[in-house]
């Protein structure tokens, strides 16, 4: 008994395919191996449309009688249900049609048409023609059927020349197209609607190698039929050249694979799940991984069989530090030491004739040769690339010529460069990609970061709508401007770690204050712009703030001075950074919003939680950066890293901190005291002897710990009772900090750190004044005598809101913290009823004599002997004004 059969969940193709067999076997049986797809299924219970005569049930037959076995469409025994067994046997003859690639193929035919063309209808068709076989207008149009549908209606990649002859032949011969159309578009079902919608909300784009593959997953309690429909709708809706759907149907999970690139061979990929096909579609059943499992794997999978699209142009930093032919080695010298870097080309007119590295002319200048032009030692046997030459190509020649530094050129203009370095740490990168598990999904290929449509949902979640429209508005400003922006530094960091942050920084491929004017214009604020750095900052009506700032690079003439800035792109920009963690990027422009840029580890270190700079000389260059690094371990929880930790205490020993300005010291002691919790910072300071080169004596001890932990309570009481009143709660810090320190010590401090004039008042005068008062104070608990209200105004009143909250955390026993407590809530608030404008309705001419009559007032109130505005009149017209006998002024 002969039979022609199909894999299961049988498509057009299967049907047609098997009506074309039938022909060549006119004896054998048509049996499904299984389940057809809906839009076959309801096509075959079409009235009228093909004769249910014509095919069998599996279980109508006797499987053992079987002797000749004719597959098509298929060429394994594990997608052929019942006919699997029948197909191993060896008494068994199997003839093959198919188009599919070997792939996990394990049938072998004595007869075999295996040809890679669009369907397996055009490989029976050829043979029509061959054979002279006339098919019926009824055929046709079924072998059309499988036709249109597994070449997308001959407009899929995979479409040949073959496919379209076939076609030609089957029109020829009657097909109707009307009936192709109507069957192969078709209405979806509420089922595949939601199917799809879960597709859509969980699709992922994983980057392997410059190559995008999306991957979405859905699940069902029920079988949904015709994934591989919805596969090519959410292909065509969302634009994806790569898609791999993966669906926990029932019980099995389904996957299906389509591409358009030629880099990503879904056969390949899919034979690593059991699965099969060509290498632009694809499609298996699993049995024995769930569907995270499937998920978690893939992208090791990809990352094996992705053929890499990197180009140079994805490598290469840009500008390019250079130097003129002419320049003197002395002046090539110098460029190497401003800009930390190992070699430079050398141009003639924009033209790069050669290269020249830092050894040389460290060599050149200690022969004597510093006058000597670069042109007479560079080295002018090099090569170059253009931004399309494949990493491959690249590689290959860094390998060979053993050159470290390559020129990008593009129509003879230099337009960037890629050293060794670069290429190291993208194949670096994609090394750490190949790791497995759900965190190998959320990392780019190559250094990128979180996938794009998570870090947009990150910007979605995390933000108010006015921050997000915002952006997006700046993004379309860019694109009309024609520049790259990109939100960067702790704004991107604290997202990632999911901390509010609205600090927002903005850096701009371009001239930051020309994108902030159009910005300003657009959303009518206000700008204040510093030409010198290209740095400006939007005020908006409400007071909120957001800076902008052109893309630049930094160098330091000396240890602890200020940066000599320049342009430069983005990679740069976010190299003269102080930390890792702080180099991360957010592109704006519309086509690119929400891709995160990670240059130097930044997601690596985030995950480890190590605060890590970028260079050695990152502490030598900006001592400042000594304490942001301390800042930075302790608000985020995080740990130095062990060479950055080195470097810290390296830099604390050789005294690089005398290097730096007061000023900025003092700057950055300040934000650390505004932090939340300023003590744990402090500590590390200590530990690392920061206090103490600061300031000689400057140490936290048991007693200021003691007032650190005492002083945020009073500053969570002082802000419960709403006063009005602000206070600066770094400077009741300050003084904890400073309050074992005498007074020509904490002079000295000021004078170091060039303290700005109005709170030095408060850390030194107004210190020294709270000092006496709570002296005085103590003396008078020790001698249980309590000060009334009068002497606590008058001891109080002079000191500010910081200098009193200093003062009860500073106190030694609780009785002075009330006494000081009753003044700043009840007796700091009470005044005279009457002013200087009463006085003169009485009378009394404007004088100094005002001031004593108020005082008097506010005397006599806070003792109790005046309470209402009629007290305070008789009491003024009794002490300061004569009267007559008969009470007559």
């Amino acid at each position: 008994m002969e039979v022609i059969t199909t894999h299961v969940n049988a498509d057009f193709d299967c049907l047609g395919s098997m009506i074309a067999a039938r022909r060549l076997y006119p004896e054998a049986h048509l049996i499904f191996a299984g389940a057809q797809e809906r839009n076959l299924r309801e096509f075959l219970q079409e009235d009228g449309v093909v004769d249910p005569a014509l095919f069998k049930r599996v279980k109508d037959i006797d499987l053992d009688q079987v002797t000749r076995l004719i597959l098509v469409d298929v060429r394994q025994s594990d997608r052929i249900g019942p006919f699997g067994e029948v197909a191993r046997r060896e008494k068994v003859e199997l003839h093959i049609y198919d188009h599919h690639p070997a792939g996990n193929a394990d049938l072998k035919g004595v007869v075999e048409h295996i040809e890679s063309v669009g369907s397996t209808v055009t490989v029976l068709t050829g043979i029509f023609q061959q054979r002279g076989i006339v098919p019926t207008a009824e055929e046709a149009t079924m072998m059309m059927l499988g036709l249109y549908e597994d070449t997308g209606s001959l407009l899929f990649s995979s479409t040949t020349t073959d496919d379209y002859l076939a076609a030609a032949f089957l029109l020829s011969h009657g097909a109707n197209l009307n009936t192709v159309a109507d069957f192969l578009t078709q209405e979806l079902t509420a089922d595949q609607v939601a199917l799809l919608h879960d597709l859509i909300e969980s699709r992922t784009i994983l980057h392997i190698a410059g190559v995008e593959v999306v991957v979405a997953q859905a699940s069902a309690d029920h079988f949904v039929g015709d994934l591989a429909v919805l596969a090519h709708k959410l292909m065509d809706m969302e634009g994806t050249q790569s898609l791999i759907v993966v669906a926990r149907l029932g019980g099995r999970v389904f996957m299906v694979g389509r591409s358009r690139a030629p880099e990503v061979d879904m056969g390949q990929i899919f034979s690593r799940f059991g699965g099969g096909g060509h290498s632009f579609a694809a499609s298996a059943t699993v049995r024995d991984l769930t569907l995270l499992e499937i998920v978690d794997r893939l992208p090791a999978v990809l990352q094996q069989h992705v053929q890499p699209r990197w180009e140079a142009r994805h490598l290469m930093s840009s500008p390019v530090k250079t130097i003129a032919k002419d320049a003197s080695m002395r002046e090539t010298r110098a460029i190497f030491t401003r800009y930390n870097i190992n070699a430079l080309p050398v141009v003639d007119d924009h033209r790069v004739v050669g290269l020249i590295t830092r050894q040389l002319a460290d060599r050149a200048v200690h022969h004597g040769l510093a006058e000597q032009p670069v042109s007479d030692y560079m080295t002018g046997d090099f090569f170059e690339v253009d931004p399309h030459t494949p990493i491959a190509v690249l590689q290959e020649q860094l390998m060979e010529r053993n050159q470290r530094f390559v020129p990008v050129v593009e129509e003879g203009r230099l337009v960037g460069a890629i050293t060794r370095t670069d290429l190291l740490r993208h194949m670096i990168s994609g090394a750490r990609a190949l790791r497995t598990g759900t965190e190998a999904i959320d990392t780019l290929v190559g250094g990128g970061g979180l996938k794009k449509r998570r870090v947009e949902r990150m910007l979605a979640d995390q933000l108010p709508p006015r921050i997000q429209d915002l952006l997006r508005r700046f993004g379309r400003i860019a694109d009309e401007q024609g520049v790259s922006i990109f939100a960067v530094g702790g704004f991107v960091r604290d997202l990632l770690l999911q901390q509010e942050n609205l600090d927002i920084d903005i850096v701009v491929e371009g001239d930051g204050i020309a994108f902030a004017e159009a910005c300003a214009i657009d959303q009518g604020c206000r700008i204040r712009s510093h030409k010198k750095f290209g740095t400006a900052v939007l005020i908006f009506p409400d007071g909120f703030k957001l800076d902008v700032a052109s893309a630049r690079m930094e160098y330091y003439t000396s240890p602890g001075a200020l940066p000599q800035v320049e342009h430069a792109g983005i990679k740069l920009d976010l190299y003269r950074r102080d930390f890792t963690i702080n180099t991360l990027a957010i592109a704006l422009n519309e086509a690119h919003y929400g891709e995160l840029i990670d240059f130097f580890g930044a997601q690596k270190d985030l995950k480890e939680k190590a605060v890590r700079v970028l260079h050695s000389l990152s502490f030598v260059e900006d001592p400042t950066r000594i304490f942001r690094a301390i800042r930075f371990e302790q608000r985020l929880g995080f740990h130095l890293g062990v060479h950055t930790q080195q470097l810290l205490q390296s830099a604390v020993r050789m005294g690089f901190l005398a290097k730096a300005g007061g000023r900025r010291l003092y700057n950055e002691l300040v934000i650390i005291l505004k932090e939340a919790a300023p003590l744990p910072a402090l500590l590390r300071m200590g530990e690392f002897g920061l206090l103490q080169r600061l300031q000689t004596g400057l140490e936290v001890n048991p007693a200021i710990r003691q007032l650190f932990e005492r002083a945020p309570r009073i500053l969570n009481w002082y802000e419960l009772l709403y006063t009005g009143e602000t206070c600066e709660a770094w400077q009741v810090y300050f003084l904890c900090l400073l309050s074992e320190l005498d007074h020509a010590a904490v002079r000295g401090f000021c004078e170091r750190l060039d303290i700005p004039p109005k709170p030095r008042q408060v850390f030194m005068e107004e210190r020294r004044e709270g000092h006496r008062v709570l002296q005085l104070l103590e003396r008078r608990h020790s001698r249980k005598s309590s000060p009334g209200p009068v002497d606590l105004h008058r001891w109080l009143e002079p000191l500010s809101t910081e200098i009193l909250l200093f003062l009860m955390a500073r106190a030694s026993c609780e009785e002075v913290r009330r006494w000081i407590s009753l003044f700043v809530t009840q007796l700091r608030e009470i005044s005279p009823l009457l002013n200087g404008h009463d006085l003169r309705r009485l009378g009394i001419p404007p004088g100094p004599e005002y001031k004593t009559i108020l005082a008097a007032l506010l005397k006599a109130r806070l003792a109790g002997r005046v309470v209402t505005r009629e007290d305070e009149l008789a009491m003024v017209r009794k002490r300061f004004l004569l009267q007559d006998v008969d009470g007559n002024e």
